[in-house]
């Protein structure tokens, strides 16, 4: 079951500069998982130490906020896309 995540800049220096990257997994926990494994830079980025994400980070499933599904518990399937946006900061 291959699922393409989007890679937002800030975060793309833990994942060798790669914008995409298809991981297998049941859900979203299980997909977080999977990436820090497979790139531990991402450790901490996403979520803080009890496995939460932190609320400067913004996941969606096809466009579809975790939040408004099951959060980390949202099942996947193949061919979903899934989008990790962090919250940008600035200006006055």
């Amino acid at each position: 079951m291959a699922v393409q995540v989007y890679i937002p800049t800030p975060f793309r220096r833990a994942t060798n500069n790669k914008d995409r990257v298809e991981v297998e997994a049941p859900d979203v926990r299980g997909l977080l998982d999977q990436l820090e494994a497979d790139f531990s830079g991402l450790k901490g980025l996403v979520r803080n130490e009890q496995g939460e994400v932190h609320h400067h980070v913004n996941i969606y499933v096809n466009s579809e906020a975790i939040e408004a599904l099951e959060g980390l518990a949202t099942p996947l399937k193949d061919g979903d896309e899934v989008t990790i946006i962090p919250a940008l900061a600035g200006g006055r």
